[in-house]
């Protein structure tokens, strides 16, 4: 009898065991498969890793496959689970669980054809509609490029260009991280003849199946979200990804695995096309496929609209969050406004009270905050003395805005109108001009002629390497919100008017920050120029996993702090993502066996 290696659904299980196949079920088992063992005495599911192998033990003693559940992932994405395993330190189960049909589906199942991709649909009207011309100038390029970033502004219909991006012959795979805008692309496709799979992992069980089932017929374009990547088209030519930037195209649960890199790996196996989409390309995409491709800059400065910026540096601190312009252009708008303020991830930020200046960081930019002998940089960690570095004054005053009143005070300043609140507790969205919340606001379908952030100096300052990237992602969906209407416009209050960040969006061009910011990251050496993972875990788990990593080439460890649980938490850091990886694999399965342990390569806020 043939024998087969199979790996237990068991996430604390990462081995694979060896069972005979018995003669009635050896036509349905291939590498993939989804099996029962008995395993400790008890069946167990799991996955064919390895057909057809020659057993660690003699064959006498193995014991044999119960049945055969379903069809599973193909060999491709079994062999593509087991890198991401070791990309993102985590379990294989985890990934071939992404991969799998939710319900079971026969292994030689009878499902229909998904027939050709089909013709290319016309394109439907946008609010600012690009110049076809333009559409198939980047359209082209990237096409002739195979792996490429496309710069394409927040405002500024999409549906065109997507459209010219799919593959006239085998399968895409189109990922949008936003679900709305996932099934109006993938409606859109489908009214022009194209075969779209929408491929959603908060669909019930047996829509991911019908899903999982067409997109194993190949000739299709699967249109979804992150798990979209693991759809089990058997020829994919082409991978698009949409807004990299987005950080909802990172799981947050372990194994925390991001969609950008899966995505590379996928096409460089596949041999097919990759194209990432985005207002705001990150710099790990600008380092996969070289310079991004831009349109013209009528185009591009266009479809960014019009960002307002209030300079508040002559204001005193404590003069509230709502300034005499801001309430000005608020009462001027004639349709909805939106107020946005977040609530957590605060730096506790310090205002020079003698020139109004933020206190910023001399050698990186990043915000200053009380030390115990002076001012520290929440990002570099370079210390100075407590004096403000323009004009030399020791008057340093603390911003705290009062968030929790911030309804009733613009309720009060603007009496003809209701105002409603918006958070990730709200339901729906209220009917009501007026709105006031956390960025939570840009995940309802809510447009707006006015878009406002209160306090954007929270987000430039923000303690994480990333800041400003995010920053200016929140313009972006601010942009996307505000893109109808001659009179729409996004409102950004600071002190930090001549920021990178909001040269970029006042100027229509990413390309100010992406220098800055990519200066930055270098200096600190932080992805893309290095790798890092955040663990946190038990304390005896955390000090057997730095012993495992030093003294390996390339690898430094920093932190040890305890965290708001009461665990510890360090920083793995390593010249580059292999060199990162690799002394994970070596180092955590000890680690792991002295306590409970969190891995997060790289975390987007840190």
């Amino acid at each position: 009898m043939r024998v087969c290696r199979v790996l237990p659904d068991v996430p604390a299980i990462d081995r694979a065991f060896d069972y005979l196949i018995p003669p009635e079920l050896e036509a349905l088992v291939r590498v993939g498969t989804v099996v029962r063992i008995p395993l400790r005495g008890r069946p167990v599911r799991g996955w064919v890793l390895e057909d057809d192998v020659e057993p660690d033990a003699e064959a006498s003693a193995l014991q044999r496959l119960r049945k055969v559940s379903s069809d599973g992932p193909p060999p491709d994405l079994v062999s593509l689970a087991a890198w991401a395993a070791w990309r993102w330190a985590g379990p294989r189960t985890a990934f071939l669980r992404a991969a799998s049909p939710p319900n079971a589906v026969p292994p030689q199942g009878g499902d229909t054809p998904g027939g050709s991709v089909g013709p290319h649909p016309e394109p439907r009207p946008g609010a600012r509609p690009a110049r076809d011309a333009d559409v198939e100038a980047i359209a082209e390029a990237a096409l002739a490029a195979r792996w490429a970033t496309v710069r394409w502004p927040p405002a500024a219909r999409m549906a065109e260009l997507l459209r010219r991006l799919v593959s006239p012959s085998g399968s895409t795979i189109i990922v949008v991280p936003d679900g709305g805008r996932a099934d109006a692309l993938a409606t859109h496709l489908a009214g022009g003849g194209v075969n779209a799979v929408r491929f959603h992992g908060d669909d019930p069980a047996a829509a991911r199946t019908a899903a999982w089932t067409r997109a194993r017929r190949g000739e299709c374009v699967v249109v979804g979200g992150r798990i979209a990547l693991w759809a089990p088209v058997p020829d994919l030519a082409a991978v698009v990804l949409v807004d990299d930037a987005d950080e909802a195209l990172k799981e947050e649960r372990a194994p925390a695995w991001h969609a950008r890199e899966l995505a590379c790996e996928r096409a460089r196996r596949s041999g097919g096309r990759l194209t990432f989409v985005s207002p705001v390309p990150t710099l790990e995409a600008l380092a996969a496929t070289g310079p991004a491709l831009a349109p013209s800059r009528q185009v591009e400065r266009r479809g960014w609209g019009r960002t307002v910026v209030i300079d508040r540096r002559e204001d005193p601190p404590g003069s509230g969050l709502f300034s005499a312009t801001l309430i000005d252009h608020l009462r001027q708008a004639e349709g909805r406004v939106v107020c946005v303020l977040n609530r957590k991830g605060r730096a506790r930020l310090l205002v020079c009270g003698a020139c109004g200046q933020t206190v910023r960081c001399a050698s990186c930019g990043a915000a200053s905050i009380e030390g115990e002998s002076g001012l520290d940089c929440v990002v570099c960690g370079a210390s100075r003395p407590r004096l403000c570095s323009e004009c030399g004054s020791t008057k340093l005053a603390r911003l705290r805005p009062g968030i929790r009143r911030l309804r009733d005070e613009l309720d009060a300043l603007l009496p003809r109108d209701e105002v409603a609140e918006v958070d990730a507790s709200t339901t729906g969205v209220p009917d009501t001009r007026v709105l006031i919340g956390t960025e939570t606001v840009f995940h309802r379908s809510v447009h707006a002629e006015v878009v406002a952030f209160l306090d954007f100096d929270q987000e430039l300052l923000a303690p994480r390497y990333r800041a400003a990237e995010q920053a200016l992602w929140l313009l972006v969906r601010a942009a996307r919100m505000a893109a109808d209407g001659a009179r729409s416009r996004v409102i950004v209050q600071t002190r930090l008017p001549g920021h990178d960040v909001l040269h970029s969006a006042t100027a229509g061009d990413p390309a100010i920050l992406e220098d800055s910011d990519r200066a930055l990251r270098s200096m600190l050496h932080f992805p893309p120029f290095g790798g890092v993972a955040e663990v946190v875990g038990d304390g005896d788990a955390v000090a057997a996993l730095i012993a495992g990593v030093e003294g390996l080439e390339g690898v430094t460890t920093g932190g040890g702090g305890t965290g708001p649980t009461g665990r510890i938490q360090v920083l793995v850091r390593a010249e580059d993502d292999a060199t990162l990886c690799d002394a994970l694999a070596a180092a955590l399965p000890g680690a792991r066996s002295r306590g409970r342990l969190r891995v997060e390569v790289d975390p987007l806020r840190i």
